[in-house]
């Protein structure tokens, strides 16, 4: 499985990027047929305090999965959005096998 993760309008701390990639590496467990996984992080300039998305897309042989989050906090962000990819794959994987 091959993770990528951009940042705009920041530059992200190294604690940041770990947590990023232990979190996306738990995507494998979901589904065994991720061949890439990529994360965008930006923050938004705005008077909001919920100013931080992450945008996960999670590509998998003949389809593609994007979910994009905003939250106060990155971690917060990654953590959602993951979720939901994670209840996506979940779902893939069940209507895949259902089908064969």
């Amino acid at each position: 499985m091959n993770v990528n993760i951009q940042t705009r309008n920041f530059n992200a701390k190294g604690e940041l990027i770990d947590f990023s990639n232990k979190r996306l590496e738990k995507l494998s467990k979901f589904h065994d047929g991720i061949v890439k996984v990529e994360l965008v992080m930006k923050i938004e300039n705005s008077s909001e305090k919920e100013n931080k998305f992450a945008e996960i897309d999670v590509r998998i042989p003949g389809e593609q999965i994007v979910v994009k989050k905003q939250c106060k906090s990155f971690e917060e962000a990654i953590d959602n959005a993951s979720d939901a990819v994670e209840r996506l794959l979940i779902k893939h994987k069940e209507k895949a096998k259902s089908m064969a």
